[in-house]
């Protein structure tokens, strides 16, 4: 059934997909709220500093570009093809496009959402029915003060990612021992070891754990600091041996993306040089952690073929991230068992033969739907666990959805988007 303007459509999150999502729906003519409990893009501000692989052009809809355009005759939009840090995606796209006349007066910065229920529904009653639909959301907010207050909506759209959630480091998935005890001075993040971060890095005994481009990234940089700073040393430990011998981060064939294969090779190369200030462990996992506030070191038991203790300064945690359900746990969310994505969506996620993220198409309208009525999933969230997503998925599932909001099957602002905005 769709649901007609001016309609009012919570998103939840203004990271990239969450403002193209609140772009689009402004120019369809609904009523759009906007809650981010930080700033504009907080996630990519935090790993700012690190170059993306996909071109610019992978990264921008064609209606937000016309839009920025449309608002400044001055707007110089970056070239396609370039490859941007996230720090300039967010400072040349992300931001000016949260500021156009569409989106300025409607997004909610410093607004944490802590929970979306339905206003006159528990979560078991009227089960996969459609008239849930009828009753509308209630949207639980805290502003920075710490102020509660509620809104509602009709249509809610999850946008709020998951790099704000990372997995534990420890065996099967768990916090290893200590673990949670010692959280908060983990770097879960990609720190930016050759800037602004560097002092806390430099000369010092260094634990990376896990093996996918974010440990790639981080292993990079570490040595490229230890030919600076003596003293520097890493320990970087993966749970599975290398990839066929080739190193822990398997390489793909014929890579499109030369920004990732060159990361791939270097990354690699440091966890095969012997004598270096890399020793790379496989097969080994944290099993206990803990931390010496008057010597300021993390004790670290590892067992794997060699095990042993360890003492470190800094201990970087590139694990994965997974999504946090804890905002729509009143909501009935199908959600799958192994990667904690909505269900229909990770079904299809999990046909996909391709490790490479390039060869991954949409999955439709009907992969993007919940027994919820009207609330949604988008983003790096709704692949759960799954770390293929990309930005240009994102806008496909935004094209996607709108033509089950507005039940229009051909419905598709990214085609003639300039010829939209001078109509």
């Amino acid at each position: 059934m769709a649901i007609d303007t001016p309609a009012k459509i919570a998103i939840l999150g203004a990271g990239p997909i969450g403002l193209e999502a609140g772009l689009y729906a402004r120019f369809l003519g609904y009523d759009v709220e906007i809650f981010e409990r930080g700033n504009v893009a907080d996630n990519v501000a935090r790993w700012g500093h690190v170059r993306m692989f996909s071109p610019v052009g992978m990264n921008c809809s064609p209606l937000g570009l016309a839009s920025l355009q449309a608002q400044d005759a001055n707007f110089l939009a970056p070239n396609e093809d370039e490859l941007l840090t996230g720090r300039e995606w967010l400072e040349r796209y992300l931001l000016p496009l949260s500021q156009t006349d569409l989106l300025a007066d409607h997004v909610r910065t410093q607004t944490t959402v802590l929970s979306v229920a339905r206003e006159q529904l528990l979560k078991h009653e009227l089960l996969g029915a459609p008239a849930r639909g009828e009753s509308p959301f209630r949207i639980l907010i805290e502003g920075s003060e710490g102020t509660q207050s509620d809104t509602t909506a009709d249509v809610v759209i999850d946008t709020t990612g998951v790099y704000g959630n990372p997995n534990w480091l420890g065996p099967g998935g768990a916090p290893a021992i200590g673990e949670t005890d010692v959280r908060e001075r983990i770097e879960y993040g990609v720190p930016d070891i050759l800037g602004q971060q560097r002092d806390q890095y430099a000369g010092c005994r260094v634990l990376l754990v896990g093996s996918g481009y974010s440990a790639a990234t981080s292993v990079v940089a570490l040595a490229q600091l230890a030919e600076k700073a003596s003293g520097t040393r890493v320990t970087w430990v993966t749970r599975k041996p290398g990839a066929d011998g080739q190193g822990p981060i398997k390489p793909i064939d014929n890579d499109r993306l030369d920004q990732r294969a060159q990361l791939t090779v270097a990354a690699n190369r440091c966890a095969a040089s012997v004598g270096t200030a890399v020793t790379h462990r496989p097969d080994t996992i944290v099993h206990a952690i803990d931390f010496d506030s008057d010597a300021e070191k993390f004790s670290v038991e590892l067992r794997g073929s060699d095990p042993s203790r360890f003492e470190f300064d800094r201990v970087i945690a590139n694990v994965g991230y997974r999504p946090q359900d804890r905002i729509y746990a009143e909501l009935q969310v199908h959600q799958c068992y192994a990667s904690a994505g909505p269900m229909k969506l990770a079904a299809a996620l999990l046909g996909a033969a391709s490790a490479d993220c390039l060869d991954q198409t949409s999955h439709g309208p009907q992969a993007l739907l919940n027994p919820e009525p009207n609330f949604y999933l988008l983003g790096a969230k709704s692949y759960g666990r799954n770390s293929n997503f990309l930005v240009q998925i994102g806008l496909q599932q935004i094209r996607e959805l709108f033509t089950l909001i507005g039940d229009r099957e051909e419905l598709d602002l990214y085609k003639g988007a300039v010829t939209i905005l001078k109509q």
